[in-house]
């Protein structure tokens, strides 16, 4: 097969997504045009590689429900970001109560996003598809903006929270003065969220109407893959995309594809063990594996860098945050392995490439198949229809 990757830099992601253009290899797309989806739906057409962003600027707002805190990412109407600043997270937030004070903002490792902050939802088009992304151990919900960012720019409403006793603060409690978040239920917590936007009110309000509830896709990372892989019975839920994930995914009536990809050199779940878990899943399933890449390729958490070029793992030693010994145990990012851009890339390319078809009935993004064409790090890729 011919095999082609064209390498680009953060900053090129960013000022594209924003635009709606860029991407992998800093073209320009043609001008979008209104397209039909699922169901009398409208969106914006997308670019046919996956790998590349929407058409749409991304708004974000943070919205409570029930016991969690939800970002939600969104597509806004084209020109709405001009004039804006985009988004930047403050890991801090994460922290215990007691350590977020620790690390000054000229040390604080800003974790960019090309999303800008309460803009207003695209009322012209959709219904949007649903994407519920859950976190892994030790993180919260913005660990991935990059892919969040990514789906919402192509037409998805994107929601992720931080889980209770999942979260970086509830793994460092192991040696904080502070207490947990609180008891861990992922499954309670997806439910909490599918049953909030399939009746926005409140600070979901601007969603009500325009939410295709019956198209929705499940994506998590690593333990947040696992309970990707057990929510195919919730409601509306087509598609499951697992992320170093070990669990299985079951089949139920409107499951309609189950994608898995995992990093070869992943020391915390085994690409071996994501084959395994692949293997035991509902058809049609799909499999793609990185090679050299490991565990936390499917995140932003190896590229998150303070002004001095100082990692996450670095900056909690250079303040001594409690528990950041124990954080190496999940913080694997040797510079040797495949992350980034590339990581990135192959990322939204094989995920979008699962959802775009389920969920907006998308017959102009590029088949998942092709994945192994298109870009070089991509060792393996299996399906079973």
């Amino acid at each position: 097969m011919i095999r082609a990757l064209v390498p680009s830099i953060l900053s090129t992601v960013l000022v594209g997504a924003a635009c709606g253009g860029g991407g992998g290899d800093g073209g320009v797309d043609a001008p979008p045009v209104e397209v039909a989806g699922c169901d009398g739906a409208t969106f914006l057409s997308s670019p046919a590689d996956p790998a590349r962003p929407g058409p749409w600027p991304v708004g974000a707002r943070t919205v409570p429900i029930g016991r969690l805190t939800v970002e939600v990412w969104y597509p806004a109407p084209r020109g709405s970001e001009v004039g804006q600043t985009p988004v930047r997270y403050d890991i801090r937030q994460a922290l215990n109560p007691s350590q977020r004070d620790l690390i000054p903002d000229a040390d604080n490792p800003w974790q960019p996003c090309a999303c800008y902050r309460d803009l207003p939802l695209d009322g012209a088009h959709g219904p949007y598809p649903v994407v519920v992304f859950v976190h892994g151990t030790a993180a919260f919900r913005h660990q991935s903006v990059t892919q969040a960012q990514h789906w919402a720019s192509r037409g998805f409403v994107v929601v992720a929270a931080d889980h209770p006793g999942l979260m970086l603060g509830d793994f460092l409690a192991m040696a904080c003065p502070d207490a947990p978040s609180g008891a861990q239920d992922l499954s309670g917590d997806v439910d909490a969220m599918l049953a909030a936007l399939a009746s926005p009110g409140g600070d979901l309000a601007f969603l009500a109407g325009k939410l295709d509830v019956g198209r929705v896709a499940i994506a998590g990372h690593s333990a947040g893959g696992s309970a990707a892989a057990a929510a195919t019975g919730k409601p509306g839920v087509r598609v499951i995309a697992s992320l170093a994930g070990g669990a299985a995914a079951a089949a139920s009536p409107t499951l309609e594809r189950v994608l898995f990809m995992g990093g070869t050199n992943d020391n915390v779940v085994q690409f071996s063990r994501v084959t395994s878990a692949w293997e035991g899943s509902a058809t049609p399933r799909h499999l793609v594996g990185i090679g050299g890449a490991g565990h936390l390729v499917f995140s932003d958490l190896c590229e998150t860098r303070n002004a001095a070029g100082k990692d996450l793992l670095e900056i909690a030693s250079d303040y001594q945050l409690c528990g950041s010994q124990f954080a190496g145990l999940l913080f694997d990012c040797n510079p040797a392995y495949v992350g980034g851009q590339v990581g990135w890339d192959i990322t939204n390319y094989a995920t979008t490439a699962a959802f775009a078809p389920a969920l907006q009935c998308s017959t102009t993004t590029a088949a998942l198949d092709t994945v192994d064409d298109a870009h070089a790090a991509v060792s393996s890729y299996q399906e079973v229809p």
